[in-house]
This record gives C-alpha cells, sequence and structure tokens, in this order.
C-alpha cells in the first residue's frame, strides 16, 4: 500500500520491526491497536485482515472507529474488526451509537484535542446523542386539569392491555389526568385493573374531541386495523391537542399514507409523535426505505414526509423532527425487548406532551426514561409493568 500524507509521515518515523498480517497471529500479541482505518473508510474491508487482528486472548484498542465501520450509518463496511475499547476525538461519530457499531466499539472514550466546542455552533449540528432530560416542574400552584388531561384510545375486549399500560405509563409519566376510552366490554375489562385511570364510553367520543381541556391523545395500542381506528385518528387530528399515533394507528394508513400525513400537517402548531418500529416503518414509508441506508436519515426522511416527529424504535432509537434535528439513543439495554414495551414507550410521549412539553423534547425524553426505566430493573429479564413502577422513582 502507498502511503500518502500525514500517515506517510508517521512511517517514516517508525524505527521499529514491521510484520506482515499474515504473521499476526503467531506471534500471540496481549494487546492490538487498530488504526488501520478511520471513519473516512471508503472502501469494503477485507474479513482476512479482521480474522488475523481477532488473534485469541488479545484486547483489541480502535483508533476513531473499528477498521472497517462506516462512521455515519453505524454498519460494517464488508468486514469490520470488533474492538473492546475504542478511543475517538472531541465527539462521537453516528457509528459510535447506532447498531451495530455501538457493539463493535465496545467501551468508548472521548479524547480532547483541543477542538472548542464553538465549532458545533458554526457547523450547525443538528443531529446529538440522547441524554438525561429536564421534565416538567412539579409546582405548588397546579391542579390536575393544568398538569394536562390524556385520552388513551382502547383495543376491543379481548386486546385491552397495550392501551392500558400505555394509561398507566401516561399517569406515572405526570399526566393530571388520564382517560381511557373504548366499547364498554373492553371498559368493563379495564375497571378490574384500574383505579386512578378514568373510563369513558365510545359514545362520549364526540364530546371528548370537542373538548378543550383535552391536551393529548394516544391512538393505536392494540385498536385494531380498523375503520374506526382510522376515524378515530382523523378526529384526534382535527383538535388542537397533541398526538401520539403508536401500532395501530400507523399500520392502519400503511396504504394510503398521503391522507395521514396530510391530516398531520394540517395543523403544523400542534405536536404530532409517530413510534413506529422498523416493521411498522417499512410499511407505512415504503417509498423511504429502498433510499437510504442511514437509519438517521431514514427517522428524518420520514419526518419531513409525515410532518410528525417521529421515532423510530430499536436498540439504536432515533428521533428525529421534520426540520432535520435528530437524535440517537443509547441507553436503552436488550431488557427492553419484551411484549408491551412499546405501548409503555407511547404511554410516556403522551404523559409528557399533556404536561406541555415541546413535542421533539417530549419524545426524546420519553426515550431516554424508557431505557433508563429498564436499566433501573435489577432482574436479569422485565416485563412491561416492571418499566411503569420505575419511571417515577427518584
Amino acid at each position: 500500500m502507498k502511503l500518502k500524507g500525514d500517515a506517510a509521515s508517521m512511517a517514516r518515523k517508525w524505527k521499529g520491526a514491521v510484520e506482515s498480517l499474515d504473521d499476526f497471529a503467531k506471534a500471540r500479541p496481549k494487546l492490538i491497536v487498530d488504526a488501520i482505518f478511520g471513519a473516512g473508510l471508503n472502501q469494503d474491508f477485507p474479513q482476512a485482515i479482521v480474522d488475523n487482528a481477532q488473534a485469541p486472548g488479545a484486547s483489541i484498542v480502535a483508533v476513531d472507529v473499528p477498521s472497517g465501520l462506516d462512521g455515519l450509518t453505524g454498519k460494517p463496511r464488508g468486514a469490520a474488526i470488533k474492538a473492546d475499547l475504542t478511543v475517538t476525538f472531541f465527539r462521537k461519530k453516528p457509528g459510535h451509537v447506532l447498531m451495530p457499531g455501538r457493539d463493535l466499539c465496545g467501551e468508548i472514550i472521548v479524547a480532547d484535542i483541543g477542538i472548542p466546542g464553538s465549532v458545533l455552533n458554526e457547523i450547525g449540528i443538528k443531529l446529538h446523542e440522547n441524554s438525561a432530560p429536564n421534565l416538567p416542574a412539579l409546582r405548588f400552584d397546579t391542579h390536575k386539569y393544568a398538569r394536562g388531561h390524556a385520552i388513551i384510545w382502547s383495543g376491543p375486549e379481548l386486546h385491552t392491555g397495550a392501551s392500558r399500560l400505555a394509561a398507566m405509563a401516561c399517569a406515572r409519566s405526570g399526566a393530571g389526568l388520564t382517560t381511557i376510552i373504548g366499547e364498554e366490554a373492553a371498559l368493563r375489562i379495564h375497571a378490574h385493573h384500574l383505579s386512578s385511570i378514568m373510563l369513558r364510553p365510545l359514545h362520549d367520543a364526540e364530546k371528548l374531541f370537542a373538548d378543550k381541556r383535552i391536551a393529548a391523545w394516544c391512538i393505536g395500542p392494540a385498536a385494531g386495523t380498523t375503520s374506526e381506528t382510522r376515524d378515530a385518528v382523523r378526529h384526534a387530528l382535527q383538535t388542537d391537542a397533541a398526538a401520539v399515533l403508536d401500532a395501530d394507528a400507523l399500520t392502519v394508513f400503511a396504504d394510503d399514507p398521503g391522507t395521514l400525513f396530510s391530516s398531520i400537517k394540517s395543523n403544523p402548531d400542534r405536536d404530532v409523535v409517530m413510534t413506529p418500529h422498523e416493521g411498522e416503518f417499512r410499511r407505512l414509508f415504503k417509498s423511504l426505505v429502498k433510499a437510504s441506508d442511514s437509519k438517521i436519515e431514514l427517522a428524518r426522511a420520514a419526518a419531513r414526509e409525515s410532518g410528525a416527529i417521529v421515532i423510530l424504535k430499536g436498540p439504536d432509537t432515533v428521533i428525529a423532527h421534520p426540520d432535520g434535528t435528530a437524535a440517537i439513543n443509547s441507553n436503552a439495554p436488550p431488557k427492553l425487548a419484551t411484549a408491551g414495551s412499546g405501548d409503555v414507550l407511547a404511554g410516556i410521549v403522551t404523559g409528557l406532551l399533556a404536561q406541555g412539553m415541546d413535542g421533539f423534547e417530549a419524545a426524546a425524553a420519553a426515550v431516554w426514561l424508557h431505557g433508563d426505566a429498564a436499566n433501573r430493573v435489577k432482574r436479569r429479564t422485565v416485563i412491561a409493568e416492571d418499566l411503569i413502577e420505575e419511571l417515577a422513582r427518584e
């Protein structure tokens, strides 16, 4: 390989031995410093080098990013080295927190090399790693309606659990009043489980849609992909209240996303948050999924196309605003991969919106709180109810 620039200059200064990678494993090193390629890699990285570098018993420290890892997408370009420790500079790159890059990097240390933080303002960065939020203050001069009335749309009689999880998470997140609306048969099931959550029958829907005190709607958890769900979304989006659209509220528009997006954009001053997992995202944004292999750019494009704040869920959840602002979440443990986890997240977002938080801030805060709740559970695995119990703990 012909070296140029700094690489050639540094190579001339090295006076030690130089060995072929083919003989690398035979040397049985204890420590390997991987500095073959950094974030600027523009070609596929060979599997043969990875096989030689992953010597048994050796610890690997990567400089900037493990060789082979794309610093923008978090995906390997060809093969990639798996490091125990990665030392990067100034700030993390997207590839350090997006999967599988986060796993390939191991422990990450960000080293200060003298670049002033003001550089970020000069270049107008709109992407950051999600962090612990500032939550709405609990004031002495408040009341339940001031803290927000949230409405959760129930699923049918045998599918009530998801909306109940969302409602409890909404209340635990600080909403002053949380109400479930649904069919009477479903409400009878809810009544056996709930005390602090209000229940309203479906024939009250028109009154609730007209009630100016309603601060936020949550529609979708096990709601069913029915015309009733479509109508509920349409009516909620005709109000000034914030809305969280999850699960079935997204899938029911898979064959007609334009209608949903037009309804969202009809009131740009009202916050709408969509919470798709990857399957729901592919169904709703068919035109986007082939356009990019970057999760960040997919989420941004979806937010721009729909007019909503998009939480593209996963172990590396991305939160995106239509203006291009985005955050990557990195505190979610594998324990969150459990039934009902997404319903809890939808409820947290709804509870924060009901309290008047800005839509993007509420979405980002909810994702962080969701991961933090799972980390607080001391058991090896969690169920969705565990997350709700941990939400309000100091």
